[in-house]
């Protein structure tokens, strides 16, 4: 699988080969313009939507900007200045990496779905993909207040908070997983998986938590999707 284009400037959509980790990718699609990722991968919600696209099968450009050092270009597509977003290949922009999923599981999921139609399965995933965004959004606060807050007015016991809540999720996932079982729920990939593999990413290089230790099992899950191609090809 290649790496998505990231560029700096509008890139000239081209031809794209992806393996999928899915389903195969309809050709259907493929006298169409390409879609368009707005984020950098350093974001798990980001690299979420990165992973299921490249997953899918599905080919895309990539804009590589953050919400920090190209705020008014990141409100062209996000009015919140937030990424990620996705500009379809008919021009529409979609928001939220959640919303995003989404319409990637109804336009490209077939019978397999990252995230099950109905269901107790369904549920079963959405209570994990929820407990790791917002793991990700706690670490995220914690690291946030860290590097960007004054020394003298920073609150340690905040900080000790958010990321006791990051850690209290990872470890509750780190209690499902089989180190038996190739993938987390289901017998396969499923937005259980990727969400658990960006926070844990997310918790061990962004906040140095020792993931290895305290949450042996989630650590093992996330090297071992790592070296699946949708996740190679989007690392940051």
């Amino acid at each position: 699988m290649s790496r998505s284009r990231c560029t700096t400037s509008t890139a000239t959509p081209g031809a794209s080969t992806r393996a999928s980790a899915f389903r195969p990718r309809s050709t259907a699609s493929c006298w169409r313009r390409e879609m368009r990722l707005i984020g950098v991968n350093r974001s798990p919600y980001t690299r979420r939507v990165a992973i299921t696209l490249a997953g899918y099968g599905v080919a895309y450009e990539q804009r590589c900007v953050s919400g920090f050092g190209n705020r008014d270009e990141v409100r062209g597509h996000n009015p919140l200045g937030r990424i990620p977003a996705l500009v379809l290949d008919d021009g529409e922009t979609l928001i939220d990496s959640g919303a995003i999923v989404d319409h990637l599981d109804e336009r490209y999921g077939g019978e397999r779905p990252t995230i099950p139609r109905a269901g107790a399965e369904r549920r079963a995933v959405l209570r994990v993909a929820a407990m790791m965004m917002g793991a990700c959004d706690k670490g995220l606060q914690a690291a946030y207040h860290r590097n960007h807050t004054p020394v003298d007015k920073r609150h340690q016991p905040w900080v000790d908070d958010c990321t006791a809540q990051m850690a209290h999720a990872l470890a509750a996932v780190d209690a499902m997983v089989d180190p038996a079982a190739p993938y987390l729920l289901l017998g396969r990939l499923t937005q259980a998986d990727i969400t658990a593999f960006v926070a844990e990413r997310l918790a061990r290089f962004g906040l140095n938590v020792d993931t290895a230790a305290q949450m042996p099992k989630l650590y093992a899950l996330a090297r071992k999707l790592g070296e699946e191609a949708a996740f190679r090809s989007t690392e940051p």
